[in-house]
């Protein structure tokens, strides 16, 4: 949920970032490989060379895969045991894996073989450079990899449009021929020689794909949970005293101070709140947990995400492939393929996005029950009985949670032994990252519907005036769609429209013009 970023990201004299990752892989940021990368990548390619004439059996280079990996090959088949492997491996099944998760595996991929870790020759890694440029985006398909060794499956489908077969979507259009699509272009296939056939597919680059955009995705989700609460907040005539800083600081996690903070700038300046200061007035002394404890879920929310980053940013660092390419020139079979570190943050991020999305329902609810919502009509129906109001809204929100929930158990404890139990543990991390994808979407559109709700609740508190920052979120979403209260009308379009907000960051854009920077 980044903004677009069209500056060069240039790969091999460093480690790419989370935010490099998403520049390309969802605004199409241009790719270059530097120098220095080429230079490693044509000496590490000397040293495989060197070891195919070797009459001694080297993985990858002179032998089968896998449990064939005893398998002795003669240089005259070489070629076609890499075709084979490819061939063999493109074995995906079910829906199209979206486009933008396609790109950050491509672009992963690149960076790895860019190390001089790998031994791919430079004709074979050009051209990987150039479907990325071009928007050839290969036909990965939702099933297929185990996550270990590495993603294969999604990986192979990469690699098969490289010997001009396949299917490819060109600039997200129809699919066609990868044949087809490489001579539309004007580049050739090649055919894969010693060693290039695992350097093409042996890593966790879908895995890291998908949590570099989830990391991006939920850094602004969570600033607009923290929007969106503090709107309940303020609708359902809560306090924002127990945010104060120093309250907040008793229990130092930084996402909380962060949370808290952000919640007490959207709030601050509210005439509705002051409307209900007096201890007189308001008899109250405490709000419920879904308002009162929302820094301490957001703030873990927000925790759990930056150590996802900090795992992301080490494998960011990494040359997955095996065997690889040592510095001193050794080729050596290792296990860095495997997805574990990846799968058990991505399990992490869907138990934290189900949490802040279960919370976010609860306060749309409160909304809506005329028991709790202090003075407001019952579903905030225009005319209740005759109107249902947001009755639904809720419904669907509350069975979006439920689904976040089922999506919340972890993937990464699961394990089907594989080849013939040499692969006989296994991480899941692709169906982790999978998965999370369904549940970032999901809680995008939650916190849509307390948007939503929110902002008719806080209409129906007129005359009173909402906080400048409030006010400002209002008057956003109401340039997309009609969020005011009235009869009933159909909701989906105006709750379609509310998530569209959310997702292009115009909801925390709006915020920020009233109270600068949000964290």
């Amino acid at each position: 949920m980044t903004t677009q970023n069209q500056s060069t990201v240039t790969i091999g004299d460093r480690p790419l970032t989370v935010e490099e990752v998403v520049a390309v892989a969802r605004h199409r940021a241009p790719v270059a490989i530097s120098d220095a990368a080429w230079e490693r990548v044509r000496a590490a390619r000397a040293i495989v060379e060197g070891l195919a004439e070797d009459t001694v059996a080297h993985y990858g280079v002179s032998t089968g895969f896998g449990a064939l990996a005893t398998k002795h090959i003669p240089h005259e088949k070489r070629a076609q045991l890499q075709r084979s492997l490819v061939r063999s491996h493109a074995a995906g099944s079910g829906p199209e894996v979206e486009e933008e998760v396609v790109r950050a595996l491509m672009l992963l991929r690149i960076q790895t073989l860019a190390t001089g870790r790998t031994g791919i020759r430079e004709d074979t890694l050009r051209l990987y450079l150039a479907l990325l440029t071009e928007r050839i985006n290969p036909v990965v398909h939702e099933f297929g990899s185990l996550g270990c060794s590495g993603d294969l499956s999604p990986l192979s489908h990469c690699a098969l449009v490289l010997m001009g077969e396949g299917s490819v979507r060109v600039a997200g259009g129809d699919v066609v021929d990868a044949a087809q699509a490489l001579s539309s272009a004007g580049l050739a296939p090649v055919e894969l020689l010693e060693k290039e056939g695992l350097a093409l597919i042996n890593g966790t680059d879908g895995m890291l794909g998908m949590l570099c955009l989830a990391i991006d995705d939920l850094r602004t989700l969570l600033t607009t949970a923290d929007i969106s609460a503090a709107m309940s907040i303020e609708g359902l005539l809560g306090t924002d005293d127990v945010f104060a800083a120093d309250l907040q600081a008793l229990r130092p996690h930084p996402g909380q101070a962060r949370a808290a903070e952000n919640m007490r700038k959207v709030l601050a300046d509210s005439p509705i709140r002051e409307s209900h200061r007096d201890p007189q007035a308001c008899t109250r002394v405490q709000d419920a947990y879904s308002l009162r404890c929302s820094p301490q879920v957001h703030g873990g929310a927000r925790d759990t995400v930056e150590y996802a980053a900090t795992v992301a940013a080490q494998e960011l660092a990494a040359a997955i492939d095996n065997p690889v390419v040592t510095l001193d020139g050794r080729v050596e079979s290792n296990g860095n393929f495997h997805g574990a570190p990846l799968a058990y943050v991505l399990d992490f991020l869907a138990i934290v996005a189900a949490d802040v999305a279960s919370m976010s329902e609860r306060r749309t609810d409160r909304f809506l029950d005329p028991a709790r919502n202090h003075g407001l009509p019952p579903f905030l129906a225009h005319d209740p009985g005759v109107d249902s109001g947001l009755m639904i809204a809720q419904y669907t929100a509350a069975g979006m949670v439920s689904e976040m929930k089922r999506l919340a158990a972890p993937a990464s404890v699961d394990s089907i032994p594989s080849s013939a139990m040499q692969e006989d543990h296994v991480s899941m991390g692709w169906g982790a990252g999978r998965k999370l994808r369904r549940s970032v979407d999901a809680l995008s559109r939650v916190v849509g519907i307390e948007l939503y709700t929110a902002a008719r609740g806080i209409a129906l508190r007129a005359p009173l005036r909402p906080a400048p920052a409030t006010g400002a979120v209002i008057a956003a979403l109401a340039e997309r769609g009609d969020v005011a209260p009235g009869p009933d009308r159909v909701l989906a379009p105006e709750l379609a429209a509310v998530h569209g907000a959310i997702v292009d960051r115009t909801v925390v854009a709006a915020a920020e013009s009233a109270t600068g920077s949000l964290n």
